[in-house]
């Protein structure tokens, strides 16, 4: 059971994220479009919802739920908590480093 948890912890947010960029593309260019850096750094739009699905993926998602009215208000909470459960993911990896032998 634990494992299960695990693995729809880790990878549950990700598959979120690609079932919704597979089924509602336009929400992702509406809410990332004003992301693009200047033309001379050369980054497609497309690398930043990649890059929080890689590195942020709760945050990616609550950023996309909540962006259709801009965030305003408590809107800020829920990506606050988001963002905490991200780091909470990479902070308790950190925390039981040792727990395996090397």
């Amino acid at each position: 059971m634990c494992c299960i948890t695990t693995i729809f912890l880790e990878f549950g947010s990700r598959i979120a994220i690609l079932v919704w960029w597979l089924s509602d593309r336009q929400r992702f260019v509406l809410a990332f479009k004003n992301w693009a850096l200047p033309v001379n750094f050369a980054i497609p739009m497309w690398v930043w919802p990649l890059l929080g699905a890689i590195f942020l993926p709760w945050t990616t998602l609550a950023y996309l739920f909540v962006f259709p009215g801009g965030i305003v208000g408590y809107e800020w909470i829920v990506l606050g908590v988001a963002l905490l459960i991200d780091l909470a993911g990479y902070g308790g990896t950190y925390r039981h480093r040792d727990r395996f032998s090397r």
